[in-house]
């Protein structure tokens, strides 16, 4: 049994990889930034609250997430698996339209958020002696560019860089960094543009055929993420639910297989 910290776990992927774990016998400690979403979190996981934490964390704050380990360790003992999945999206504007509060939001959330989740878990891990960290990736991680997603885009590429350096950084120890790549998923994160901007009508259109061809459910993507993560005792490593090779047979069948997640 590995007892696990989930950032954003109160929602989307985070919880559903908080059930997987819990149905794995992990024990599992998770934060969220809002009041509701933790209530609602309790009360899904009410049946594993003996094995479950779930705490208020804004990621944002190098001190909040100091008391997350250390909440967690009180509770639970040594944290075997941190994952840095807290992140927020951005409206769905061009660059020279976003507000300069949105673009620190991002920025602060998706890369200092994620950074300080890392440093604060590696320095815990090292006292501890072992330890795997997980940073969640996304648009942009792989260099591709998509119009009104810059600043999300980009705190995903640099996501992608820092998890690599510091996976160098760790070789030779007993402690593991790797990145987790989950592709498209039915979550309002990605179907609903953040503050509710819409989409052109064309835009809108494309979206949903691309979306209903390759998205999937958090469900489905934790059950296949969790697995891999108990398992994987490799550093460095990518953990990919929607391979290029998937996604091709995917588009190929989509000429005679329809799928319709959203309509």
């Amino acid at each position: 049994m590995k007892n696990a910290v989930i950032t954003g776990g109160t929602k989307g992927l985070g919880l559903e990889m908080t059930k997987e774990f819990l149905k794995s016998d992990c024990s599992v400690i998770i934060c969220g930034s809002s009041e509701e979403g933790i209530e609602k979190a309790k009360s899904e996981l009410s049946r594993y609250e003996n094995r479950v934490l779930i705490l208020k964390c804004d990621v944002t704050k190098p001190e909040e997430i100091e008391a997350l380990w250390k909440k967690g360790r009180e509770a639970f003992g040594n944290i075997d698996i941190w994952i840095n999945n807290a992140g927020i999206n951005q409206p769905y504007r061009k660059i020279s339209e976003l507000p300069y509060d949105s673009i620190s939001k991002i920025v602060d959330t998706n890369i200092k958020g994620m950074i300080y989740g890392s440093e604060i878990a590696l320095k815990g891990m090292i006292s501890q002696g072992c330890g795997a960290i997980y940073n969640m990736e996304g648009l942009g991680s792989d260099g591709m560019i998509q119009r009104k997603t810059a600043i999300y885009g980009t705190s995903k590429r640099a996501l992608t860089y820092f998890t690599k350096a510091l996976a160098k950084e760790v070789e030779g120890s007993k402690i593991i960094v790797g990145r987790l790549s989950p592709g498209m998923m039915v979550t309002d994160f990605i179907t609903k543009p953040a503050k509710g901007e819409a989409r052109s009508a064309a835009e809108e259109e494309d979206f949903k055929k691309i979306f209903n061809l390759l998205a999937d459910t958090p469900e489905t993507v934790a059950e296949f993420l969790v697995p891999e993560i108990l398992n994987n005792n490799k550093n460095d490593v990518q953990i990919i639910w929607l391979t290029k090779r998937k996604a091709a047979l995917r588009f190929a069948k989509g000429m005679f297989v329809k799928r319709e997640l959203i309509k």
